[in-house]
């Protein structure tokens, strides 16, 4: 779980674009196939968890600044 922290959301992106890249040409043998799709569910759990993080801390220095 740490690694993943490292990771950034950018690279995250990146990662899942390049998966999507590889599915999309069809030449995927099937067990690569589930690996990448394993691979792309993780990246995808990180961003949105990056992204939730982010809007809270947004939401919070807004309600701040209102105070």
């Amino acid at each position: 779980m740490e690694e993943e922290n490292k990771e950034t959301y950018k690279d995250a992106v990146e990662k899942l674009r390049a998966i999507v890249e590889d599915i999309e040409k069809g030449e995927l043998d099937v067990d690569i196939l589930s690996e990448k799709v394993k691979e792309a569910s993780r990246l995808i759990k990180l961003c949105k968890e990056k992204l939730f993080k982010a809007d809270e801390e947004v939401k919070k220095i807004l309600e701040e600044l209102d105070s």
